[in-house]
């Protein structure tokens, strides 16, 4: 438990430094065998995209530092609790655990809180906030997509 909470304090001093530069209070710091293999900081406000968060940011610095996509063994300490966005992309990365320090009940009334979203995501498509509509088109004298991908990666 020591060792989680030390990776967490790191999280929250990276969180604590982002706000000093005028950034969001969102830092993490990915780990694998005990080391500290990458970290990240929320960059929404100075890059303009809405997907720098600091986990994902994390694990792309760690996918380059890494030499691959796959995070088995690896885990994510975060100041606040991860997004859906973030929470998706640890899961295909393989990330094994999160750990995290705020929740989205201490950020809400900060407007820091994702709990909205998750919510909405949990409805089926067609209750979603979002239009989320499955349209099968596919193009004539082309082989199947997804059949061509794995027919070339042979």
């Amino acid at each position: 438990m020591k060792n989680i909470e030390n990776f967490l304090k790191q999280a929250i001093e990276l969180a604590y430094q982002n706000c000093e530069v005028g950034g969001r209070p969102f830092g993490a710091v990915l780990v694998k065998d005990g080391d500290v293999i990458a970290t990240g900081v929320n960059q929404i406000l100075t890059t303009n995209d809405p997907t720098a968060h600091a986990e994902l940011l994390a694990v792309r610095a760690a996918s380059q530092q890494l030499g691959t996509a796959n995070l088995a063994g690896c885990s994510v300490f975060a100041s606040g609790q991860p997004c859906p966005m973030c929470m998706a992309a640890m899961r295909m990365a393989g990330v094994e655990a999160v750990y995290y320090a705020h929740s989205n009940e201490d950020g809400e009334a900060f407007g820091l809180s994702t709990a909205v979203i998750y919510a909405d995501l949990a409805k089926p498509f067609a209750e979603q906030s979002m239009n989320i509509q499955y349209i099968p088109v596919r193009i004539e004298h082309k082989p199947d997509l997804y059949a061509f991908w794995k027919a070339s990666t042979q």
